[in-house]
């Protein structure tokens, strides 16, 4: 469940872009992004634009299969794009894409990776977190100031929550600890913004909103919460209890980052 309305995260993709744009203005592309090792900021740029790119094929073509990532993954398929180029490129990118969703509408059937979500909605929302983290890469690399409105800080955490509990965050795997099991339970509070407790004791996980006992507390501002469950630096957040519990957590759930 999201907080945030259809139309408002077309909107944000926008946004999210043109804060990106701003904040990279004049910067030198070869400048190394800390938190994505081994990209620069001009890869981290084509990512993006890779990135709404991508999705907008699939929304705009309703694809109901997957729709190879090379725009996403391959560092070479916008190489030669001219550095100088990139900013009108990111813009027209993102426009293009809320053009297409809204075309589509909230409700439109497509494929998705996330299985139980297969409608355009998942899309909107997606790149609009998507987005939002790679401005905050690109701060961290350039030494900008990042801030993120709540209402978007707090659902981009809810959608972590979401992924957090389809199979391929939980189910065995050859090789790696077990998740589930009898008391593993986490909390994870932000400051003045919410509380979401994560249960891991039945044969899958679930969460909800609020508080309760659990074996590992996170604690500390919403955009840093969000900075941390991305594994970006996040000083102001604090962690007590299970910390082995709360690492396994985070690997398993960060699958879809890597797919």
């Amino acid at each position: 469940m999201t907080s945030l309305t259809f139309d408002r995260c077309c909107r944000e993709i926008v946004t999210q872009t043109d804060l990106l744009r701003a904040l990279v203005k004049g910067a030198n592309t070869s400048t190394p992004v800390p938190t994505c090792p081994g990209w620069d900021l001009g890869r981290l740029l084509r990512h993006v634009g890779g990135d709404h790119r991508w999705a907008e094929e699939v929304v705009r073509t309703r694809a109901v299969e997957a729709v190879p990532g090379d725009p996403v993954d391959d560092p070479a398929v916008y190489a030669r794009l001219d550095d100088g180029a990139l900013d009108d490129w990111l813009a027209e990118g993102a426009a293009q894409l809320g053009a297409a969703l809204r075309d589509a509408g909230p409700d439109a059937r497509l494929w998705t990776p996330a299985h139980d979500r297969n409608t355009s909605f998942f899309w909107a929302r997606r790149m609009t977190h998507e987005t939002v983290v790679h401005r905050a890469d690109a701060a961290l690399a350039t030494g900008a100031a990042f801030t993120l409105d709540e209402d978007l800080a707090v659902d981009a955490v809810q959608e972590w929550m979401d992924f957090a509990t389809v199979p391929e965050a939980y189910e065995p795997r050859p090789g790696v600890p077990g998740l589930l099991g009898p008391g593993r339970t986490l909390q994870f509070e932000a400051t003045g913004a919410g509380q979401w407790h994560v249960d891991l004791g039945g044969d899958r996980p679930v969460w909800h909103s609020g508080r309760a006992a659990a074996a590992t507390t996170v604690r500390g501002p919403v955009t840093g919460l969000l900075l941390f469950l991305y594994r970006r630096p996040a000083p102001a957040v604090e962690t007590r209890g299970d910390t082995a519990l709360l690492e396994l957590w985070l690997t398993r759930t960060g699958f879809w980052l890597e797919a």
